[in-house]
Formats: structure tokens, C-alpha cells, sequence
């Protein structure tokens, strides 16, 4: 009789186990239970919750290769080139580690002063390409409320290079579009064409798409770290790209190491306490590491690497999406209605594959 009864409640466990699977120290499910069921990826509800988020235009969900969810909204076309604002940042990293592994640039050491030689200030002089990468040059901001005043000037390299230091090279991040302006200005030197012509090359053509000039400095210097055009179907490939360590397809555009490098924090924001790379910004969704791009306004890159995600957003890009309130909003439904959604699908299928191994055995 107590033979029955343990019996009994090992059924009873079970099957509570089935019906409310876990993502950490799951038992194997038997795949024949009806409640074993797989969570729904439709994302009717996502649709629902963007279309009220005010001036979002797309929205592209990427899991294992397939696209999951490629939705337009406010009469924003698949063919629309979005802005990517700072986003361009995350893209110009990729051309600099390409430019590094090429022996175009010497390496992340390198002083700025070898292509700045007017540049005497001692201290200056200590600024290397990787501080401006990691945006802890320690140069005074040339965006946020210096922006207009520094792109209004008729020599924007002179202009940043003048700015005083507000902390020593190296020491601590100061979010500065100018930093990667110079390094547009450094790639375009040490590669004798311009950083549209190298981008074209090394990036938009092994991805299959033709990447369209955007604004250049009064020098012709094309903007390093804003303005570039791409649709969201070329921002998901550049997404993919990192996802998969530098390669599309059969062929390593970028060196892994350089992937790796740019998505591991090496600074801290003060205004948001998130972690920043080489040109990318580091957080986690439901507990998942997050390397993404991020641009004024709403356009993002996001790469999850564990769950094999690429998500991808774009919005308008004339609104300040952090005064508006869109930003955690847009943050909550990328996590609970995408993310997490997701990862219960991934732990699901990996339940249910345990599961068929052990019955079939």
C-alpha cells in the first residue's frame, strides 16, 4: 500500500512538473502529456503593443535564421531607409576591427597623435584608438548640449581635438560623438579612401546590399558615428554578423575576436549605469546578455547570442525617445513579450528533444 501511494504522488509530481516546465533543473517531460505544450511565438500581441508606442516604424524578430516577426508601422515601408543615428557607431566599430585585422590600422593602442600630428598636448597625446572606441578619450563631449555648436563649426576635427579634458585618457567613459568622428577621419587617412568607399568594401557588399553616402564634415570627412542609412532588413543582417562571430554565410567578414571584444563592457555609462564596448552597449533581457546598437530616437540592434536572437527596431528619428517615455516601454516589450517568450520556447524545444531521446530509448 505505501508502494501505491509513493507511486502515486511520483505520478502527481510529474505531472505538476509537466504542466508548469522551468527554464533551471527540469525534470524531462514526456512529450505524449497533453499539457506539455509549446509556448505560442505568434506575437499578435506584440503587433498590438507597438502600434501603441508613438512613432515606431519597424519592428524584425530573428530566431535560429527565421524571421519570426517582420512588422512596418505608421506607413513605414520594408524599403525605407531609417537613420541609425548613434547606431552608426556600433557599424563604424565593425570597420575599424576590420581595418585592424587588415593591417590598414595598427592595432587598438595605437596613439591618435600618429594622424593628428598638430596634436602636442602631452596629455592629449595619450589618447589612443581604443580610448575613443570605449568613448573614454577624455575629451569634453561634443554631444547632448554641445552638439550643435560642434557641428556648426567649419573644422569639426579641430573643434573636438581642441576640447579640453575633462579626465585622463583611459579613466572613465564621456559619451562624445566626436570621439568617433576622428575615428572616421583616422580610417579614412590610413586606408587612402573614404570611409563610405571602405564600408562599402569590407561591409555592405559581403552582406549583399549597397550602403547609401550619408553627411560628411565641411572636410568631406564622412560622419563618424551618425546619420548612416540603412533599411531594417540590412541592420538585421549587420545584427546577424555578430550573432554568428563575424560571418555570413561561408565567409568571415570580421574577426571573431573583434566581436567579442566590441561586446564585452569596458566602460560605464554615468547617465544610465549600462556597460559599453567598442561602439556597442552591453545589458541583459530576462537574465540573457545583450549586445546592442542604439541610436537617438528608438533604432536598435539587438544581439542575444545565447537564445541565437536578432531583434531589430527602428523609429522615428526626431523625437528624443527618453523624454517621451518610449524607451522603457519599448524596452519592457522587447523582454517580456519577446525575449522571455522566446527563452521559454528554446527551453521548451530543449525539454522536448531530452524527452523524445529518453522515450525512444
Amino acid at each position: 500500500m505505501k508502494w501505491v501511494l509513493s507511486l502515486g504522488a511520483g505520478l502527481l509530481v510529474a505531472l505538476t512538473c509537466l504542466a508548469l516546465p522551468t527554464r533551471v533543473g527540469a525534470p524531462a517531460p514526456d512529450p505524449r502529456h497533453p499539457s506539455f505544450a509549446r509556448p505560442d511565438l505568434a506575437f499578435a500581441d506584440v503587433i498590438s503593443a507597438g502600434e501603441d508606442i508613438p512613432q515606431l516604424h519597424s519592428l524584425l524578430v530573428n530566431w535560429h535564421g527565421r524571421m519570426l516577426l517582420e512588422h512596418y508601422f505608421n506607413g513605414t515601408l520594408a524599403t525605407n531607409l531609417a537613420n541609425l543615428k548613434s547606431a552608426s557607431k556600433s557599424v563604424l566599430s565593425a570597420l575599424i576591427g576590420i581595418a585592424i585585422d587588415r593591417g590598414i590600422l595598427p592595432g587598438l593602442d595605437t596613439p591618435i597623435s600618429k594622424y593628428f600630428p598638430d596634436l602636442t598636448d602631452p596629455d592629449k597625446q595619450k589618447i589612443t584608438i581604443q580610448d575613443l572606441l570605449s568613448m573614454r578619450s577624455g575629451l569634453q563631449s561634443t554631444s547632448n548640449v554641445n552638439y550643435g555648436t560642434w557641428v556648426a563649426s567649419p573644422d569639426w576635427i579641430r573643434y573636438v581635438l581642441a576640447r579640453p579634458l575633462d579626465a585622463q585618457p583611459g579613466e572613465r567613459m564621456i559619451y562624445s560623438t566626436g570621439n568617433t568622428h576622428l575615428l572616421s577621419a583616422i580610417l579614412t587617412e590610413a586606408a587612402h579612401e573614404s570611409t563610405w568607399q571602405f564600408a562599402q568594401e569590407a561591409l555592405a557588399k559581403p552582406l549583399g546590399f549597397d550602403l547609401p553616402r550619408w553627411s560628411t564634415d565641411p572636410q568631406g570627412i564622412y560622419f563618424g558615428g551618425n546619420d548612416m542609412l540603412m533599411t531594417p532588413r540590412q541592420m538585421l543582417l549587420i545584427g546577424e554578423m555578430y550573432l554568428h562571430k563575424g560571418r555570413a554565410g561561408d565567409r568571415q567578414i570580421m574577426p571573431q575576436a573583434w566581436v567579442e571584444a566590441s561586446c564585452e563592457g569596458r566602460a560605464r555609462s554615468p547617465r544610465t549605469n549600462e556597460r559599453y564596448g567598442y561602439g556597442w552597449w552591453i545589458r541583459e533581457f530576462d537574465t540573457f546578455k545583450t549586445c546592442y546598437a542604439w541610436g537617438f530616437g528608438g533604432q536598435y540592434i539587438f544581439v542575444l547570442p545565447e537564445l541565437d536572437l536578432v531583434i531589430v527596431v527602428t523609429s522615428s528619428p526626431e523625437e528624443n525617445e527618453n523624454r517621451t517615455g518610449r524607451r522603457p516601454r519599448l524596452f519592457r516589450l522587447v523582454e517580456r513579450q519577446i525575449v522571455s517568450p522566446i527563452a521559454d520556447a528554446a527551453e521548451w524545444d530543449r525539454l522536448y528533444s531530452s524527452a523524445r531521446f529518453s522515450v525512444q530509448r
